[in-house]
């Protein structure tokens, strides 16, 4: 199954789409982004130059993705959520690209609706921001941060559930525990 992409969408020569990915209505992907497999690209989104996107990523209406953001697998972005890649905008005196300043999502973290992610920041695995929050910090895997600026209010499961204090999922029971590394799935015996 080769991508699909809508007639009303432009995506330009040299982009790379994976298998069983779908671009919907309204959409434009630059040359040099490579999209993986089996995403959903939302309408009216835009995926810039040399951006990434991991497998079964799926983002939602309105998403802008732009020059140093970089998805890892399984990332879900929200409608209308925002990536910035410039820490200090002029229109007058533009940059250029080699100064744009690059953002990692990593496997399977969810960013909400109307979130803005501030570029050279690091948000960690299965981490999940809120809806509007504004995150200006790295964030550590399995982190739910929310408000603007966005603090940490706790930690979700792998399920998306959040976890209460001795870090047991009530819904799929998967238990959790701090390691040097920060919080990790503990194995059950």
């Amino acid at each position: 199954m080769s991508a699909t992409v809508h007639p009303s969408s432009i995506v330009e020569p040299g982009a790379e789409l994976g298998e069983g990915t779908c671009v919907w209505h309204f959409c434009h992907v630059e040359g040099s982004a490579r999209i993986g497999r089996s995403c959903s690209i939302g309408q009216n989104c835009y995926v810039g130059k040399n951006v990434s996107l991991g497998d079964g990523c799926k983002l939602q209406n309105n998403v802008s993705l732009y020059e140093g953001v970089q998805l890892g697998n399984g990332v879900f972005c929200g409608p209308s959520c925002v990536f910035t890649n410039d820490l200090t905008p002029r229109a007058l005196y533009p940059k250029g690209h080699e100064h744009f300043v690059p953002t990692v999502v990593e496997d399977e973290a969810s960013i909400g609706a109307n979130a803005t992610i501030v570029c050279g920041h690091r948000i960690g695995k299965r981490a999940m921001i809120g809806a509007g929050a504004v995150v200006t910090k790295d964030v550590p895997a399995y982190a739910l941060m929310l408000g603007a600026p966005a603090r940490q209010a706790g930690y979700v499961c792998t399920c998306g559930q959040r976890l209460p204090q001795d870090l047991r999922c009530p819904r799929c029971h998967r238990r959790f525990e701090h390691t040097a590394q920060g919080l990790e799935e503990r194995e059950e015996p």
